[in-house]
């Protein structure tokens, strides 16, 4: 009898599984591809979190290294719906092959300029990081070294076309510094394609050598290279970008041919991750364990993201990058065409692009814009 019983038990639990495997298949598949970055947290928090809660998507979530990655993969990998990738970026892969549509953001303002220690013993820098302003300050510094030693400042950048690229030149031009790709250049300040997650290992080399140098990326690189003091935060993008809710930076992208395909299913990915940056923005308020709970879920797709560097990031009072007001409106498209003009002047991008034909506010969510 027992032999039988156990066998009736072994059969109804392999009856679940197949079923459990069954439900899952029936859903529709949607990959995103993005990079380790804060600014992609909201799209982690909605896989750890919510994925297995979907009824039509079965999300799968890829992070590659750099923008440029993200960029190549989505073009060339058929399979990759959607993409979390920077404006400029964004822009002029539109230019160039019109395939896809731009269906939300996913986060506000969230990058820094990030100093060694060579420019850092040169100015007098706050401790609170909330007094750390774009003043004249670094401009200074990168002035005073260059007429000392005929040497250009390094910075470190994740690409031409990164948002951060934008932010930077606009820091620069105010302060009339110079910037070109080479040493040989008679200018004041040389940019260094640097993947994100290299950045803190960048300033430890330059600090090596002697130079001065920074690098401007997406948190929580900057913050990660102030807990390691490898580097210091000396100002934040959105008191250079400031705009009403957060400048934009990272937007997702769908292909056109998945927006017809897979609408019902990537409509629930982007009602998720809309919640997700609610959640996040609920714990930060909180702390605690709502916040423990978020950090975790991060580190287990990015541990080289220490739990300091997060908080630090995430912190409320700071406010140097947030995850409300996600959808595509009329708010979003200003920001957007604010640093289209500016990436366009400074020659990041070759063309302007026509902004009404790359959006599709049909994933547009009340969830985004209502509080805890």
């Amino acid at each position: 009898m027992k032999r039988y019983y156990s066998t009736f038990i072994i059969a109804v639990f392999c009856f679940l599984c197949v079923a459990t495997y069954s439900i899952a298949d029936d859903r529709i598949p949607v990959y995103a591809v993005g990079i380790p970055l804060a600014d992609h947290y909201a799209g982690i928090i909605a896989y750890e979190k919510y994925r297995h809660q979907m009824k039509t998507a079965s999300f799968h979530l890829k992070l590659l290294p750099g923008p440029e990655l993200v960029r190549a993969y989505f073009f060339s990998e058929p399979d990759v719906d959607m993409a979390f990738n920077v404006c400029p970026m964004v822009m002029d892969m539109f230019s160039k092959k019109p395939i896809f549509r731009w269906i939300s953001l996913i986060h506000r303002d969230g990058n820094a300029l990030a100093i060694n220690k060579h420019l850092y013993e040169q100015i007098d820098l706050p401790i609170d990081k909330r007094s750390r302003l774009p003043d004249e300050r670094i401009a200074n510094a990168i002035k005073t070294y260059r007429k000392r030693t005929g040497e250009p400042v390094r910075i470190g950048i994740p690409s031409l076309l990164a948002t951060h690229t934008t932010v930077l030149y606009a820091y620069l031009k105010k302060h009339d510094i110079t910037f070109g790709f080479r040493k040989s250049e008679n200018v004041d300040v040389v940019l260094d394609i640097v993947k994100p997650p290299d950045s803190p290992v960048y300033l430890k080399k330059q600090n090596a050598r002697s130079r001065h140098a920074a690098f401007e990326q997406s948190l929580p690189w900057p913050e990660v290279a102030e807990t390691k003091r490898t580097g210091y935060i000396s100002w934040y993008s959105k008191d250079i970008l400031h705009h009403e809710q957060g400048h934009v930076e990272c937007v997702i992208i769908a292909r056109n041919e998945s927006i017809e395909t897979k609408h019902e299913a990537l409509q629930e990915v982007i009602k998720y991750i809309h919640i997700s940056g609610r959640d996040i923005e609920t714990a930060r308020r909180k702390g605690g364990p709502a916040l423990e709970e978020i950090v975790i879920m991060i580190r287990k797709h990015i541990p080289a993201h220490s739990r300091e560097a997060i908080i630090q990031t995430l912190r409320s009072d700071l406010n140097a990058i947030n995850y409300a007001h996600l959808n595509v409106d009329d708010n979003a498209k200003s920001s957007f065409r604010r640093i289209m003009a500016i990436a366009l002047e400074a020659g990041f991008i070759e063309k302007e692009i026509d902004i009404e034909q790359l959006v599709d506010d049909s994933f547009n969510t009340e969830i985004t814009d209502q509080g805890e």
